[in-house]
C-alpha cells in the first residue's frame, strides 16, 4: 500500500482525523479526474482557509513540476473535496496575478512552510480556489426526493455556473478598461480573470455533456418507452442536445480568445448563447418534471431484493 493510500484510508475511517507526519493539520481528500486517463484520483493536501474559501497550493514539496492533480483540475475543474466527516462536490479555480499574491501571502501568513517550498522552486506555486457547488439558498430543491428534483438540482448548478461566467467576464472586460485606461495600479492586468473564467466554462460544460449523454442513453429511451404521446418532445429535446453541444463549442471557442475580444460584441454573443442554453434547461423541466415527480431518487432496491 502506498503512502498517500494509507493516509486516504486512516482520514476515511476517522472522519478526517490522521496521525503521524499529518498530525494535527488541516487535511482534505481531493478526488480529481485525470486529465490523460479520464480516471479518478485521490490526494490528501493541506489547506489553508481564507473566510468561507478553502485554498491547496500546488507546492510539490516545492519540486520543479507541479503535481499531477494540478494539470488534473486544468482539464477538469470539477472535483470532490472531503473534510472531516463532510464531502462536496467544487469547481477548483486557479487564481491569476496580483490576486495568487494576494492569496499566497495569507498561506504563507498561516502556514510558513509553504514560503519555504516557494523559495526552493523557480516555478510559482498555483493556488488554487475550491469554491463549493451547493446552490444558493432558495434556490433549488431544499431536498432532493425525487429524479425531478435531482433534475432541477443539476439545472440550477448549470444556470450558476452561465452566471459565474457572465459575472467574470463583466469583472474581466471592467478590469481590462481601467488597464488601458491607466489605472494600473487599482485594476489588474489584462490575463487576470482569463483562467478562472475558463474554469467555469469547462465545468459547465463538462457536466452538461455529461448530462446530456446520460439523457440519450438511458433515460430518453425508457421514459419514452412508457410514454409514446410525448415522442415529439423526445424528439425536441433530442435535437436540443445537439443544437446545445455546438453552443458549447462555440462558447468555449469564445472565452478561449477573450483578450482579443471586442466586448460589446463578446457580451452580446455571450448572452446568445446563455439565452439558448437556459431556453433549453426551461423545456426540458417542462417537458420532463411532471414525469419525473413520481421517481424516487435514489432509487431504491430492484423490486424482491
Amino acid at each position: 500500500m502506498s503512502f498517500n493510500q494509507s493516509v486516504i484510508d486512516e482520514f476515511r475511517a476517522n472522519q478526517g482525523k490522521v496521525g503521524g507526519y499529518f498530525e494535527g493539520s488541516d487535511l482534505l481528500l481531493l478526488t480529481t479526474t485525470g486529465a490523460k486517463s479520464g480516471a479518478e484520483r485521490t490526494a490528501p493536501l493541506g489547506y489553508v482557509r481564507n473566510g468561507d474559501q478553502l485554498l491547496i497550493i500546488g507546492s510539490n514539496l516545492g519540486g520543479p513540476k507541479h503535481p499531477d492533480w494540478y494539470h488534473n483540475v486544468l482539464a477538469h475543474p470539477l472535483v470532490q473535496v472531503e473534510i472531516g466527516a463532510d464531502s462536496f462536490e467544487a469547481v477548483a479555480v486557479p487564481a491569476e496575478g496580483a490576486r495568487r499574491d494576494r492569496l499566497f501571502a495569507h498561506v504563507v501568513a498561516s502556514e510558513p512552510g509553504y514560503g519555504e517550498y516557494q523559495e526552493n522552486t523557480t516555478r510559482i506555486l498555483p493556488v488554487v480556489v475550491l469554491e463549493r457547488s451547493d446552490p444558493a439558498p432558495g434556490e433549488g430543491p431544499a431536498e432532493v426526493r425525487s429524479l425531478a428534483d435531482k433534475l432541477v438540482e443539476v439545472h440550477v448548478w448549470l444556470r450558476g455556473q452561465l452566471r459565474h461566467v457572465g459575472a467574470e467576464v463583466d469583472a474581466y472586460f471592467e478590469a481590462l478598461a481601467g488597464y488601458e485606461g491607466g489605472d494600473r495600479e487599482g485594476a489588474a492586468p489584462a490575463p487576470g480573470l482569463g483562467l478562472q473564467i475558463r474554469q467555469h466554462c469547462l465545468a459547465f460544460c463538462q457536466t452538461l455533456e455529461i448530462h446530456h449523454t446520460g439523457e440519450d442513453a438511458h433515460m430518453f429511451p425508457a421514459m419514452e418507452a412508457q410514454n409514446p404521446h410525448l415522442k415529439d418532445a423526445f424528439e425536441r429535446l433530442r435535437a436540443e442536445h445537439v443544437t446545445v453541444a455546438r453552443l458549447q463549442q462555440e462558447l468555449s471557442a469564445l472565452l478561449a480568445d477573450i483578450s482579443a475580444a471586442d466586448p460589446e460584441l463578446f457580451r452580446k454573443e455571450l448572452a446568445r448563447m446563455s439565452s439558448e442554453l437556459n431556453a433549453h434547461l426551461d423545456y426540458e423541466e417542462e417537458a420532463l418534471l411532471p414525469l419525473l415527480s413520481e421517481i424516487p431518487f435514489p432509487p431504491g432496491p430492484p423490486a424482491g431484493a
